[in-house]
């Protein structure tokens, strides 16, 4: 007999009895979650539950997916697919005084209109995990983590667990499509229990609630998950269809009708002066409330205005985090240290007497550069407040003066790597001071040979980072040249790398002997050269050692070679131990014939200048293929210009241009220009 069969043999009286018990068991998770208002006690919910359970445990036929009994999956997942989401889940950019919160507001209107006045709606920012739910006719089909605001974690397993989430929405007609945003946080109580717990068995508590929410949510088991007690609120649409509304409260107001919990302490205002009273209000009242946050967010309440509006990069300027100030501890500067990262930028770090702050014991901090730590004048041997900025990053915040000793010693920068003992180069107006050794540093060996051999430089395939890893730990490469002195039976004897691909990448290094000057010049990894700066050099010098034996004053000459790079370029090509591994280079085998310009330069004489965000390019990649055709591209507008191509967000490059008179080419009239004369542009 087929499953519809034995449904249609079920007496209609033990259907209708199933209903009715799902029916009140979700009208009661609504009014304990969402309108805070339980009306049966927890005994009398167990009964319901109970019933309804022995019931389907009897007819299993009649289970269905969004049951209440169906919240907990029975099988552990063996590891959490990538979801993506349906449109993209931007940050908040973050206010942290006063005059950010006016300037917010201040630009807002500058857009709109400077008379108008702003409606806003104000809540709690909730210190939890943000996930998106994708509902279909009603019922949740997807749940994902934030991720990288494209791709998250497929966790809804876990999400149906929590019990103030629907899984059926409670009115209709529902939307075709309905995605639903929000935060997932542990409540306070439930917090305290779950690391008494973790205690009482010898385990490591959670150093926080934010913790132990996402931690809750990414276990495999979902029935650990459902013991945590975790909760939801929900605070703004995605993608949805069917779901049209004029402003953002009634976005939650019909979140509520469909049995999303929303914070009770979220506020309809007008103007900024009453965002700041909202949250002076939740400031005060913070350490009264069951949940953790970190501040508040003001939204544009009307849509259409967050629409015309729009977004930033990655943040929406219709609405901003102010965040309250973060927890500050006091303890001493016991010693600073310089460590030299992967691109060769030296960053100081303070050693610090261990202190407890913001749920974590902090005992390094970064000073981030040597301005910094001269505008904050910190010494070591200084006591300081240490705080955790937005509640993650620690920072010092300031040097507690009055409580200086005498032996205090002051920072500097040292002249030399510490790591390879190459000078260390600090450019007028700028913040980074460098390790000049790129090519045999080795703190920035393996990213030096990730970058010599990536495909816009000398396009070795095969050489990963995996492969790099190996040959540099295994010190087969000391430097870029001893990549051409490397032998098949070396890299076969390699983990992963079979006698065949072994040959591959041999063949690969042979291969890539013979290139160009401004692949070459792009593949040392010189510091402020990119791929656009190199073919300029290689247009004007054609050959290596002409730009080898070039000062500054000379580099200075050439087109949008300023000082910061000329001195860079110079400096470079001091080095010694720069220059013994090109003689090296050279040595192996290496072929850079003299750079000649095409026949074809249809844009020649012709003078570009980019502004905006392109979607189809970055803004070098661009630049290249404009050079590639002929063309001049500057940074700056003038009478000179001949085109100016705007892209997505553009300056204030685009108002000057309209002044001028000059062209105007929109990314797809770009693009056009690029199909016209698309042979040259490869």
């Amino acid at each position: 007999m087929s499953t519809k069969q034995l449904k249609h043999s079920i007496p209609s009286e033990i259907h209708a009895q199933i209903d009715q018990l799902r029916t009140q068991i979700n009208e009661h998770n609504y009014r304990y979650h969402v309108l805070d208002a339980p009306s049966i006690t927890d005994a009398q919910y167990d009964h319901l539950m109970q019933a309804l359970l022995a019931l389907e445990s009897q007819y299993p036929q009649l289970i269905t997916v969004d049951s209440p009994t169906q919240r907990v999956g029975a099988t552990p997942l063996q590891a959490f697919k990538s979801a993506d989401l349906p449109a993209p889940m931007l940050s908040l950019a973050n206010a942290f005084t006063r005059d950010d919160a006016l300037h917010f507001e201040q630009r807002i209107q500058e857009r709109l209109g400077n008379s108008i006045a702003i409606d806003y709606v104000c809540e709690p920012k909730i210190d939890g995990v943000a996930v998106s739910l994708i509902y279909q006719k009603g019922r949740l089909v997807q749940a994902s983590t934030r991720g990288d605001g494209h791709t998250g974690e497929d966790v809804t397993l876990n999400i149906r667990s929590i019990s103030s989430i629907p899984l059926l929405l409670r009115k209709q007609p529902y939307p075709d499509f309905l995605e639903v945003r929000g935060e997932v946080y542990i409540p306070l109580t439930r917090f305290a229990a779950l690391n008494q717990h973790l205690r009482n068995n010898q385990e490591k508590p959670f150093a926080n609630p934010r913790n132990a929410a996402a931690g809750s949510l990414r276990q495999l088991n979902s029935k650990i998950t459902a013991q945590r007690g975790l909760a939801f609120f929900a605070h703004s649409v995605g993608k949805a269809q069917d779901f049209e509304v004029e402003r953002h409260s009634c976005v939650l107001e019909q979140f509520q009708r469909l049995g999303f919990p929303i914070s009770p302490e979220i506020c309809c205002v007008t103007g900024i002066e009453a965002c700041l009273d909202y949250y002076q209000y939740v400031s005060d009242k913070r350490t009264q409330l069951n949940y953790e946050i970190d501040g508040v967010v003001y939204k544009v309440d009307r849509i259409d205005w967050q629409t015309q509006l729009g977004n930033i990069t990655r943040a929406p300027r219709w609405a901003i985090a102010h965040k309250f100030p973060a927890q500050e501890q006091k303890t001493t500067i016991l010693a600073v240290e310089f460590q030299v990262g992967r691109t060769g930028v030296l960053t100081p770090v303070a050693r610090l007497q261990p202190v407890f702050v913001g749920g974590v014991t902090v005992s390094n901090v970064t000073l981030h550069n040597i301005d910094e730590v001269h505008r904050k004048d910190i010494r070591v041997g200084d006591t300081v407040l240490i705080r955790r900025a937005g509640d993650v990053i620690p920072e010092v915040v300031s040097v507690l003066l009055d409580q200086r000793c005498v032996h205090a010693l002051p920072i500097q920068l040292p002249k030399y790597c510490p790591i390879c003992h190459a000078s260390v180069l600090k450019l007028p107006n700028q913040v980074a001071s460098r390790c000049t050794g790129e090519l045999y540093c080795p703190a920035q060996l393996k990213e030096s040979i990730k970058h010599f051999a990536s495909r816009k430089a000398m396009d070795i395939t095969g050489l990963g980072d995996q492969c790099i890893g190996q040959l540099v730990d295994r010190k087969l490469v000391r430097n870029v040249s001893d990549l051409y002195r490397l032998t098949l039976e070396e890299l076969s004897q390699l983990d992963r790398m079979a006698e065949r691909s072994a040959s591959k990448l041999l063949a690969a290094i042979t291969a890539s002997k013979e290139t160009s000057l401004p692949r070459f010049l792009f593949a040392l990894g010189i510091p402020e050269v990119g791929e656009a700066t190199a073919l300029n050099l290689a247009k004007h010098f054609k050959t290596l050692s002409a730009l080898m034996r070039a000062n500054q004053e000379i580099l200075q000459a050439i087109p949008d070679i300023g000082p910061i790079v000329a001195a860079s370029i110079v400096l470079f090509f001091e080095q010694k131990n720069n220059k013994r591994i090109l003689e090296h280079l050279l040595e192996h085998g290496i072929q850079i014939p003299q750079f000649k310009l095409t026949t074809q330069q249809p844009l020649q004489g012709k003078t570009y200048v980019l502004t905006g965000t392109l979607t189809q390019f970055t803004r070098e990649e661009a630049m290249i293929i404009l050079q590639r055709l002929g063309a001049h591209v500057v940074n700056t507008v003038s009478k000179k210009t001949n085109y100016i191509i705007v892209g997505q967000t553009p300056g204030n490059k685009l108002v000057r241009a309209k002044k001028l008179g000059i062209a105007i080419l929109d990314e797809s009239e770009f693009l056009h220009l690029l199909k016209r004369n698309e042979r040259d542009a490869i």
